[in-house]
């Protein structure tokens, strides 16, 4: 799997804003937060998320800009995730596969798509993401998490 480096030292003046102790033992998702689908698939990893690594950001947040700054992340679109793990930056069909091998379950096994060329699983992903707002809806504003799942979101 091809990944952006990055650098876990703050880049930016700000960056103690970020609780980097707390950031840094946790896999943090970052997801278009008025995209439906992504606030399904967010609910759908918590629910299998039994360690409670991940921790989920609205890419539509200020701390959401400042997390790419402070790894130094280019933002490519709001048509990918963002997985940053262990100083690591992972972003379309990388970081859904990397997500998948932290779920409870079989989930792990759809590493195996990582076999194909980066390119195909990257074009798959990015023509899904493209019509998803027409499948699935888009939400006027981010979408608030329930009581139950807030502690899993920061930067809201």
């Amino acid at each position: 799997m091809q990944k952006q480096p990055t650098n876990t030292e703050p880049a930016a003046p700000g960056a103690d804003k970020l609780n980097l102790a707390k950031l840094n033992c946790h896999h943090i998702v970052i997801f278009d937060g008025v995209c439906l689908f992504c606030h399904a698939a967010v609910n759908f990893i918590i629910k299998r998320d039994k360690k409670a690594v991940f921790l989920f950001c609205p890419m539509q947040t200020q701390l959401a800009t400042d997390l790419m700054q402070q790894y130094k992340v280019k933002p490519a679109s709001s048509d990918t995730i963002y997985l940053f793990k262990q100083g690591q930056c992972y972003t379309y069909s990388s970081a859904a596969l990397e997500i998948s091998k932290s779920l409870s379950g079989l989930w792990f096994i759809l590493t195996i798509l990582a076999l194909l060329p980066k390119s195909w699983r990257d074009y798959g992903y990015k023509a899904f993401a493209k019509r998803r707002y027409q499948w699935f809806g888009k939400a006027e504003q981010c979408i608030l998490p329930t009581t139950d799942t807030k502690s899993r979101f920061i930067g809201l």
